[in-house]
């Protein structure tokens, strides 16, 4: 029979053991944890341009395809500039910006910058948005293809985390993505309206307004919601940009 002490002093000692290889587990996985959120996240821009991407060619793709990344401040001005591999301008990279933390400043009515990328395709050159915000059992995220114009959409990409199947994950179907090419998030007087995920289907909408809706996802009110508000969240952060850069 083992005594009090000796089960206190052997249960302490596993405990310990046990962090520490989890503590080492955790560090040396860390770099490929890091690498597979890269991975994936470059594999969403290029969906945005309907470019489909695996790990192993995702990088390759993103260096073809997108080649510029810009910061851009509350105030329109971009802050830092990353083309062909090199910081012309700034001092972080824009793919490296948290958007979260981006977006949690705004949010807090602090300064804060949201990335930007360039792509060219085809001889075109596109404008990628990146976004994120808040569904109904965790974080939704996407990215929005511009024209060059800035107004139509030319292709997007959405996922999340925790949606429930078969209804709020169904965001992340080509069957709701393809919805958005063609869409505008001007109106034809040059005012900002986004793009708004419709209940019941953009045959709600007026004629002329079905050209900013989508149809929502049946079953997912709440999360087809998130996602018409993680737009006009996101997108609204460029207004000043595209106003002063783009729509002169």
């Amino acid at each position: 029979m083992f005594s009090n002490r000796y089960i206190f002093i052997y249960s302490s000692v596993m405990v310990i053991i046990v962090a520490v290889v989890l503590s080492l587990t955790a560090i040396l996985l860390q770099p490929r944890q890091e690498k597979n959120l890269t991975i994936a996240k470059i594999q969403g821009i290029l969906a945005a341009l309907n470019v489909t991407a695996t790990p192993e060619d995702a990088e390759e793709l993103y260096a073809q395809y997108v080649s510029t990344e810009l910061a851009v401040d509350q105030d329109g001005q971009v802050v830092s500039i990353y083309q062909d591999g090199t910081l012309e301008k700034g001092d972080i990279r824009p793919f490296m910006i948290d958007l979260k933390k981006a977006l949690y400043s705004k949010k807090m009515k602090e300064p804060f910058v949201v990335p930007l990328y360039i792509a060219e395709n085809k001889g075109d050159t596109f404008y990628i948005v990146p976004m994120r915000g808040t569904g109904l059992w965790g974080p939704v995220y996407g990215n929005i293809a511009f024209t060059s114009n800035f107004n139509e959409i030319a292709g997007a990409f959405f996922t999340h985390d925790k949606e429930t199947p078969g209804l709020g994950a169904e965001i992340s179907t080509s069957e709701f993505s393809s919805q958005f090419i063609g869409k505008k998030i001007f109106n034809d007087a040059g005012d900002f309206v986004s793009v708004k995920v419709v209940k019941g289907g953009i045959a709600m909408m007026a004629p002329d307004q079905r050209i900013h809706g989508v149809d929502a996802i049946s079953g997912g009110t709440i999360t087809s919601n998130a996602v018409s508000a993680m737009l006009k969240n996101c997108l609204e952060n460029y207004l000043v940009y595209i106003h002063n850069n783009i729509k002169q």
